[in-house]
């Protein structure tokens, strides 16, 4: 009788910690590889890729004229977008809600967030301290970035996958270039995309929220 109740407690138990470990890995984000995605955003040299995509390395320089590389989002989640501060069309309404990531997360130090230009001879530095100003947007919260403008089409084109290259002309950065989408890109701690966010609608920023707090889980 003893070993009969011994044995329903192991099979409990194991069946407990079995519902658990399902529970937690059916609620874990997606990780982004370029296979995963819509082709027309990623360049034919990494279509075949489907594993161990990461962001890679970078330097830009900030609202403040101090220089961000990938080393200050080392160990953060952070959020990725891409915009240019004359735009009259979708980036306000985009600013306005990385304003209200930024805000509410504005306590918990796991989190940053950083906006590229991709009008780089327009939006120097002092463009983007006024635009800083006037969304609270400040590093190392929130770095909004400039700087040579095939660096960031390269990065835009080959790392966060937010240029369809259809609408653009060779994507690399050149004169005839022009990005502008409304994708908010979530990256987790190991530079891994872990999902892509309408950055004009309200509800689709909610969901950002709440997988920025799924993805902290993931870490606790």
């Amino acid at each position: 009788m003893y070993l009969s109740v011994g044995v329903f407690i192991v099979i409990a138990i194991t069946g407990i910690l079995t519902a658990t470990y399902l529970i937690k890995t059916s609620q874990q984000l997606e990780t982004y590889n370029p296979s995963d995605i819509d082709k027309n955003l990623v360049d034919s040299s990494l279509h075949l890729i489907n594993k161990h995509h990461k962001i890679g390395a970078f330097k830009f320089v900030n609202q403040l004229g101090d220089s961000v590389t990938e080393q200050d989002f080392e160990g953060k989640i952070y959020v990725a977008d891409f915009f240019f501060a004359t735009c009259k069309g979708i980036c306000p309404k985009m600013t306005h809600q990385m304003e209200r990531l930024s805000e509410m997360f504005k306590k918990d130090e796991d989190i940053q967030f950083i906006s590229h230009t991709v009008t780089p001879k327009i939006d120097t530095v002092e463009a983007l301290a006024a635009y800083a100003d006037l969304h609270n947007a400040k590093p190392p919260k929130w770095h909004i970035v400039t700087g040579e403008k095939k660096k960031i089409y390269e990065i835009a084109r080959l790392g966060y996958f937010t240029l369809k290259l259809t609408e653009v002309g060779e994507g690399d950065g050149g004169e005839s270039d022009f990005i502008h989408t409304n994708n908010f890109v979530l990256v987790d701690k190991e530079k891994r995309i872990r999902g892509f966010y309408d950055g004009t609608s309200y509800a689709d920023v909610d969901k950002l929220m709440d997988d920025i707090w799924l993805l902290q889980k993931e870490y606790d």
